[in-house]
């Protein structure tokens, strides 16, 4: 009976004992799935992004701080909804590098009905992860636009000859022919890494070509053609896809959007790279530190000056510029600010006025309309070069009729009281000060006299007659 008691608590200390081991390993089970547990509970929504209009600096820098804040908060998708008649080729190939360095997939979306992705947008659609368009929109037409450019309205092109269309096919110069060559090897490149149609791209660039959603879809020229977002969300479930050579599987059947839109740095950048906006600021950055110049210790035209200019530059160096143009401009402020300090009579104003006309015409190096400044803008530089001119032409032209009325010409006919005199030399009262003076012998205190003429500080004086009344 002991030995069986014995046993008996023996058994029952070992199960305590057991129990407490099952107890733990459950507790270090459940805490290392919570995470997980909450992780799948919560998800984070894909973020969207609108990229509607001509590709420029302000939509790389947008498209760039949009996937980092999508790296940062782990979204599971970036789309990017697209919208373009092209753009700037530098700022469309720092988009694709960033979609290249993306740690989240990237899915461009042509929408809505009605979009389009030509030229640039055709680049970023085959450079994307994943690549969609929603029914009613198109994509092509990725032929530089230095070679020709998209005829606009009223100028359409007659049909051409089947003679006509071979000459056509071969680009018009060695220039055209490398920047063709250039955008097909690019474009081909981005159709070989996302697995898509290479020769419909190339003909894409080298014809011109255009396709619609369901015919791009046909030509594996895309991969999903959805009606709205979560339609492409529910289409992308399950795919699997190559991000920063890893392998994921898209888990976004009924996920959440986020949308980013542009904030006021975008806006502000995209208004000051407008070449237009560029060029005006620059030259009231120049016109102000002019005036600051001429009028010490004004401030305000100075400051805002400044501001404008370094502003203006700033905008010129996001933008392809042309160096000539930017000598031409350069030219044109240093004739201005010789014409303010010279007297040319309006010569070097004029001068001023052509440059700064030329320099606008060349300033932008692309034909692409938006990026290019517009006449009026031209015309207003200009004419307001013309009007400086102009003014100080007529400042210098009346100083020539006034007396002068400072520095050591204004004592020359000055009016004079003899404080003292002996001997043909004495001390003068002129201008509220004390000179000493040379003169006849018969001067006498009290006597008026005019100065004609000034050696170092002493002064040339002769009597000064009453002025005599009729």
């Amino acid at each position: 009976m002991q030995m069986r008691a014995e046993r008996t608590s023996v058994n029952r200390r070992w199960g305590k004992h057991l129990w407490h081991v099952v107890g733990a390993i459950l507790a270090a089970i459940l805490l290392l799935w919570s995470p997980a547990i909450g992780q799948e509970r919560v998800k984070s929504p894909a973020m969207v992004v609108h990229l509607d209009g001509v590709i420029g600096p302000a939509s790389a820098d947008y498209l760039s701080r949009a996937l980092d804040k999508a790296a940062d908060h782990k979204a599971p998708l970036v789309i990017v909804r697209l919208d373009t008649p092209g753009g700037l080729d530098t700022s469309m190939r720092a988009m694709i590098r960033d979609i290249f360095a993306s740690s989240v997939p990237v899915a461009t979306y042509v929408s809505p009905s009605g979009a389009r992705a030509a030229s640039a947008g055709a680049f970023l659609l085959y450079a994307s992860h994943i690549a969609a368009m929603a029914p009613g929109t198109n994509v092509g037409a990725a032929t530089p636009v230095q070679i020709g450019g998209l005829p606009g309205p009223g100028n359409e092109p007659p049909k051409p000859t089947s003679q006509e269309k071979e000459k056509a096919e071969a680009p018009h110069s060695a220039m055209d022919a490398k920047a063709v060559n250039d955008a097909t090897a690019y474009i081909r490149s981005l159709a070989e890494l996302r697995g898509r149609n290479g020769d419909w791209a190339e003909k894409a660039v080298r014809e011109a070509a255009s396709l619609s959603a369901s015919a791009a879809l046909k030509q594996q020229v895309i991969d999903i053609e959805a009606k709205n977002v979560q339609d492409l969300l529910t289409q992308l479930d399950g795919r699997t896809v190559i991000v920063a050579g890893q392998r994921i599987r898209l888990a976004t059947r009924g996920l959440a959007v986020e949308e980013i839109r542009p904030d006021w740095r975008t806006e502000l950048l995209s208004a000051i790279t407008n070449p237009n906006v560029a060029l005006i600021l620059m030259m009231v950055g120049v016109y102000g530190l002019i005036f600051e110049f001429m009028n010490p210790g004004f401030f305000a035209p100075g400051t805002i000056g400044a501001i404008c200019l370094l502003t203006g530059l700033y905008a010129l160096a996001a933008l392809p510029v042309n160096f000539a143009g930017i000598a031409l401009i350069a030219l044109g402020i240093g004739l201005l600010i010789a014409e303010v300090y010279t007297a040319s009579f309006g010569t070097l104003g004029l001068g001023s006025a052509i440059a700064f006309l030329l320099g606008a015409t060349l300033l932008i190096d692309t034909d692409i309309p938006e990026f290019r400044i517009s006449r009026s803008a031209m015309a207003s530089v200009s004419a307001l070069s013309l009007l400086l001119a102009f003014l100080g032409a007529r400042l210098a032209l009346l100083s020539r009729r006034h007396r002068i009325v400072s520095g050591r010409e204004e004592m020359i006919g000055l009016r004079g009281v003899v404080d003292d005199w002996g001997s043909g030399a004495g001390h003068v009262l002129a201008h509220g000060e004390r000179w000493k003076a040379i003169g006849p012998e018969t001067l006498g205190k009290g006597r008026d006299v005019r100065v004609t003429a000034l050696h170092g500080l002493t002064l040339h004086v002769e009597p000064d007659p009453p002025a005599t009344g009729g």
